[in-house]
């Protein structure tokens, strides 16, 4: 059986694309990734990823002016490497639907807080973790799940707490999060490549 191909899509430093590429490292994840993209231009994740030897790619609103025309190359190039599972790995743009539709159930996304709390339109970066600390809410956490049309509405894989000092600042609980982020991202793509997740009625069952 042929290894798993993955894409992983980034905005950033890379340290969930990190993770990742450690444990296809240590054997944990039997899959390889075929190619990075970002939508921003000298991002670290990339020079990351061409480290270790990883096709990058920049699809960015100064290069492609057009939405459709950015959305569409997004396709072509997850098609033409014959992508078998894409990775949003702190990815601060949507996906377009003629990815998600291509790409059904195949698309994994980690959010920096327990869904439904903290998610949404809005909600993505140092904005989720300033709203929790503001909230004053006593645990928070991140969440995997696959992408669907609605933002962070797609089914829950896996979901991990961190507890919140009263203390806490925002970076405080950013790197709390971090650390589960890169604990739970790495262990759902291996989930989803040994084939043990199943979506019934936007639920996700593990499978033994």
């Amino acid at each position: 059986m042929s290894r798993v191909k993955i894409a992983v899509l980034i905005s950033g430093s890379g340290s969930n694309l990190q993770a990742l590429m450690d444990s296809i490292k240590l054997g944990e994840i039997d899959g390889d990734i075929k190619l990075v993209i970002s939508n921003k231009k000298g991002v670290y994740g990339l020079e990351r990823a061409e480290t270790n030897n990883i096709k990058t790619y920049v699809i960015d609103r100064e290069t492609y002016a057009e939405q459709k025309q950015r959305d569409n190359l997004l396709l072509d190039l997850l098609e033409s490497n014959k992508i078998d599972l894409v990775v949003l790995a702190g990815y601060l743009a949507m996906v377009p639907e003629n990815v998600i539709n291509r790409y059904r159930n195949k698309i994994i996304n980690i959010h920096p807080s327990l869904i439904p709390s903290f998610s949404g339109k809005g909600f993505y970066g140092g904005n989720v973790h300033r709203a929790a600390v503001e909230r004053g809410v006593k645990i928070t956490g991140a969440t995997v799940h696959f992408v669907n049309e609605e933002t962070d509405g797609g089914p829950i894989i896996l979901q991990e707490i961190v507890k919140v000092d009263v203390k806490d600042t925002a970076e405080d609980v950013q790197k709390k999060v971090l650390e589960v982020e890169h604990k739970i991202l790495p262990y759902a793509v291996k989930l989803f490549i040994e084939r043990r997740l199943r979506v019934v009625d936007n639920k996700v069952e593990i499978l033994q």
